[in-house]
């Protein structure tokens, strides 16, 4: 397999993680430069009010590194995010079992964005029981070579989207389905939360073997 390179996620949904059981090799850029309305601070979960972002605050730099953006702590994101994912899988199986894992994002304050998104990962993965097969970039390569840039190929912009080959969405049970219908390719907690130690088959089921 080819080595895949990709950008750093906030709480990534089902087509970022499925890339950690598709390839040998990831890496995750940092030294890009950060790029406003992306993943990279963002998630979309599902609500009784149908999909909800969850974005980060940032402090707003011209041209910064990802790796040197810096978290705003100015309001209280962190408990109404916290609130806002309560009231959304409250009622799901899962929930009680997983989001322990997960509160402390909510109350620690990490100084930099890379390190809360590495720290999200590594958790998410050992929830679902996928290994850390991952590095950390330390320059950036405009066109690196062997390697699948998925570098803002994996965007909430409907323009920015890409016919991505090796991701085929798979349905599984969600809390609010039968109001909103089956909405895919979610934060992956959505995922979790919903159906738990299933989690790792339905990824399985997502990647489609190039």
């Amino acid at each position: 397999m080819k080595r895949v390179i990709l950008n750093s996620a906030y709480f990534p949904n089902i087509q970022y993680i499925s890339k950690f059981m598709l390839h040998d090799e990831i890496s995750i850029e940092q030294m890009d430069t950060y790029a406003k309305q992306t993943y990279r601070n963002r998630c979309e979960i599902l609500t009784a009010n149908g999909s909800l972002s969850l974005t980060v605050p940032v402090v707003k730099n011209f041209r910064t590194h990802t790796k040197d953006i810096l978290i705003d702590y100015s309001e209280e994101w962190q408990k109404k995010q916290n609130r806002a994912i309560l009231s959304a899988y409250k009622n799901s199986a899962f929930y009680d079992h997983y989001f322990p894992e997960f509160e402390c994002f909510f109350i620690k304050k990490e100084k930099f964005l890379i390190d809360l998104n590495i720290k999200i990962l590594n958790t998410l993965l050992d929830c679902i029981g996928i290994s850390k097969n991952y590095t950390i970039t330390k320059d950036y390569i405009k066109s690196p070579k062997s390697t699948i840039d998925l570098r803002d190929k994996i965007h909430p912009k409907p323009s920015k989207k890409f016919y991505d080959i090796g991701f085929k969405p798979a349905p599984y049970y969600q809390v609010f389905q039968d109001k909103h219908g089956f909405m895919s390719n979610l934060s992956i907690i959505d995922l979790l939360f919903n159906e738990g130690p299933l989690t790792l088959n339905i990824i399985k089921k997502t990647c489609n073997k190039l």
